[in-house]
């Protein structure tokens, strides 16, 4: 996906996330932020990601595949569940945020897409099939060296399915492309 936001944006945006979780760890209140520009209050789906910065590390990550909110306040919503809903992980406290990175993913709308024509690197994909449902961001393929049929199965597993479940033909099979960004240092 080409880069639709500016640097601006980016750094606003990672700046939101930051202060959304100093704010929350210190005072457990969201904070609320005024929408400086239209495309910030354009409803996007999110996902942000927390590493730790010694040793890249996950810590969380959190989002939604569905455009619940505007841009500015998705990202603020999903920086903190990252870093206290993400179930894998204990939650984030204060004296962690100095070692952490965010990164934030901003995702296009869904559409449905048959297997031939998932593109590694370009495309996440959601597989749903009956109650079960498993996502991957663009970025996790390329990390993990999948090819596309590792990542189609992988996300069977991912989402509690038998392997090779995406063939199967009440599975529903979905891509979406992202935008991400992270930051390199923080101010903490």
């Amino acid at each position: 996906m080409t880069n639709q936001y500016s640097s601006e944006i980016r750094t606003r945006l990672l700046q939101v996330a930051w202060e959304s979780l100093e704010h929350f760890l210190i005072n457990g209140r969201r904070t609320e932020f005024t929408t400086e520009t239209s495309e910030l209050q354009t409803k996007r789906a999110v996902f942000v990601t927390l590493r730790k910065r010694d040793s890249g590390d996950l810590r969380g990550c959190i989002g939604q595949s569905e455009p619940y909110y505007p841009l500015i306040e998705a990202v603020s919503r999903t920086a903190i569940s990252a870093a206290v809903d993400d179930s894998r992980f204990p939650q984030v406290k204060l004296n962690e945020l100095a070692n952490l990175m965010i990164e934030i993913n901003v995702l296009t709308p869904m559409f449905v897409i048959t297997p031939d024509n998932v593109v590694v690197g370009k495309h996440g994909l959601l597989l749903s099939k009956g109650s079960c449902r498993g996502l991957f961001l663009p970025e996790v393929a390329v990390s993990q060296g999948w090819d596309r049929l590792t990542f189609l199965d992988e996300l069977c597993r991912k989402a509690n399915l038998p392997i090779g479940s995406w063939r199967d033909a009440d599975a529903e099979l979905q891509a979406f492309e992202s935008e991400s960004w992270e930051d390199i240092e923080n101010d903490l």
